[in-house]
């Protein structure tokens, strides 16, 4: 580990760190634009130049390894007159458009020029014109004239996502970003394009326009898109999510997030959303009181015998949620029955998307229930069963037997839905129990690898909807078994206790990023 200085500090650091990645790791600041610790070293934006000793011109701390002895100023008269200097070059075309830029507040080149940029420009030329409010891709637009050509975004495409649309075209005051003839911007990970632009170049369809950013909460979360469980920011305001950005964390995601996983906040505020209690009377689904909803659940399955109940669980619940529906099954309703859930699944890739389309399949296994196991249809086919109890509605996720499985399961003599949205499943229903979403419970998920991480509340639920904790609590209580807690960190302590994978795991071990289960 050499040994230099750095500001008058003797500090030590890896061998083959870069300045820049030892200032970093000493609490250093030194700007720049170009370089991205999760890309390859470009040095092209020169803007973290530095004065080091021995060493005749100043250097560009990225591309400067660390050596034994080695002196480094980042802040003498010479170094900071070079940063008012590129920070004119980076002006010069530059539409200054501050006030109307979504970039604002987050833009390192605004940030920048207040800190080392000239109060006046000495540039009276025409700027060069761009392109403004181009579809580079079908949800990336490109204002080209903010471009400063720090080709992170040609990086990423190349080194990440590894399908290398974008390039540098033309040369010298010509040079532009665009993507190769006949292709747009328009791999399952374009939006991290957007994260890493430092400027407003590359901006979020969806976003574009809609809050400005330092109007925005941000509550630390988990995706749940699919079973990788991408550490995430979920940004809200007012009780509405905007936008869903990329947390770090080395062994999950690292900084990089898919496409899909950022549109699942899509999913809260839709038309078909269940937002209260719901209970056929007759040949119709009435609104009533949580209280009513809990009491005919109860009457309901006290009415059938404990071996003709079935239960089919979520792999989008949480491991909370899993735990006390288990709890709920067998120690509640007495059914001896097994527990399942079928696990909806797409194409994955060899980056972040992994083949289980659900947040947490994993923990829900790891809890004792079967995945993808139909045998409760196959036993009320049978007329083995004669009520059940669904959370979700992923049974009927496959279109080809969707009408099948729904007439089956119009044959029951009870049908009690927990879900967040209306679907043809809850139609049928003699209760439907209206559940939170993601952004609006809290709890922890059990990625594929095995990585137990916390998610947390957001935005309230809409209207009466309720998270699944609070759900489960009242059927148990309308039967005369309450539970002892459903405060999640108390759940998770007592999974603890009981779950032998799951031993050790309490909240206040987590952290920001999750630990490993003990398989």
């Amino acid at each position: 580990m050499p040994t230099f200085t750095i500001n008058g500090k003797e500090v030590k650091t890896e061998a083959g760190k870069t300045i820049l990645q030892a200032a970093v790791a000493n609490g250093v600041r030194i700007p720049h634009f170009c370089y991205h610790p999760h890309l390859s070293i470009d040095g092209c934006c020169r803007m973290c130049l530095v004065e080091v000793e021995k060493i005749p011109k100043l250097t560009i701390a990225c591309n400067t390894p660390v050596t034994e002895g080695m002196v480094v100023r980042t802040n003498t008269e010479k170094v900071l007159k070079a940063r008012k200097g590129v920070m004119e070059f980076q002006l010069i075309n530059h539409p200054l458009d501050c006030p109307i830029c979504d970039q604002a507040g987050e833009c390192k080149l605004q940030q920048y020029t207040f800190e080392h940029g000239i109060t006046h420009s000495r540039f009276r030329e025409e700027k060069r014109p761009g392109r403004k409010r181009f579809k580079i891709g079908p949800r990336v637009v490109f204002d080209e004239e903010r471009c400063i050509l720090c080709r992170r975004c040609v990086r990423f495409c190349r080194e990440v996502s590894k399908t290398d649309e974008l390039a540098v075209f033309s040369r010298g005051d010509k040079s532009i970003i665009n993507t190769y003839p006949g292709i747009s911007l328009d791999n399952k990970y374009s939006l991290n394009t957007v994260d890493i632009c430092p400027v407003g170049a590359l901006t979020n369809a969806d976003f574009r326009f809609q809050v400005r950013v330092w109007f925005l909460e941000e509550t630390k979360a988990v995706c749940p898109g699919c079973s990788n469980n991408c550490s995430i920011r979920i940004c809200h305001r007012r009780g509405k999510v905007y936008r869903l950005l990329p947390r770090k964390n080395m062994d999950v995601n690292k900084v990089w997030m898919c496409d899909n996983g950022r549109f699942t906040h899509k999913q809260i505020e839709t038309s078909n959303r269940l937002t209260v209690p719901l209970v056929k009377k007759g040949n119709k689904l009435e609104e009533v009181s949580w209280n009513e909803a809990f009491d005919t659940t109860a009457k309901g399955i006290q009415k059938i015998k404990n071996n003709e109940i079935g239960a089919i669980g979520s792999p989008h619940a949480t491991n909370e949620e899993c735990y006390l529906f288990n709890k709920l099954i067998k120690n509640v309703f007495n059914i001896k029955n097994d527990i399942e859930c079928i696990v909806p699944s797409w194409e994955a890739d060899d980056l972040l998307i992994k083949k289980e389309k659900a947040a947490n399949p994993q923990g829900a296994r790891e809890l004792g229930v079967k995945t993808n196991d139909t045998s409760s249809v196959k036993k009320i086919i049978k007329g083995n069963l004669k009520a059940l109890y669904i959370i979700g509605n992923d049974i009927i996720d496959n279109s080809n037997a969707k009408q099948d499985v729904l007439q089956t399961l119009s044959k029951l003599d009870f049908l009690v839905v927990q879900d967040t949205h209306n679907s043809d499943l809850s139609s049928i229903a003699n209760v439907v129990l209206p559940s939170a979403t993601f952004a609006e419970k809290e709890g922890t998920f059990t990625n594929i690898n095995g990585f137990v991480q916390k998610t947390n509340r957001a935005v309230p639920c809409p209207a009466k909807a309720k998270p699944d904790l609070e759900i489960l609590s009242g059927v148990a209580k309308a039967m005369g078994r309450p539970f002892e807690t459903i405060e999640p960190d108390k759940v998770m302590d007592e999974i603890s206790k009981n779950v032998k994978s799951f031993k050790n795991i309490c909240y206040e071990k987590l952290g920001e990023t999750g630990i490993k289960i003990n398989n």
